[in-house]
């Protein structure tokens, strides 16, 4: 992933309909991720925690950006 800084300003520059379907994608990536580590087929599980934390931002961007 990116830097955070870099991360947060892309996401900051971006509508909410694109926020929503990044959203939207990290979330079935985040599922999957989940599903191939239940039948222990995903060697790198540290991705898991890190897509959660994509999903975060992108979630408190998107919540900013609804208040306004």
């Amino acid at each position: 992933m990116k830097g955070k800084a870099l991360f947060m300003k892309e996401l900051s520059e971006t509508t909410i309909k694109e926020l929503v379907q990044m959203r939207q994608k990290a979330k079935k990536e985040l599922y999957d991720m989940k599903m191939r580590n239940a039948v222990k087929g995903l060697k790198e599980t540290h991705k898991i925690g890190d897509v959660r934390v994509k999903i975060a931002r992108i979630q408190t961007v998107l919540t900013s950006k609804v208040k306004k």
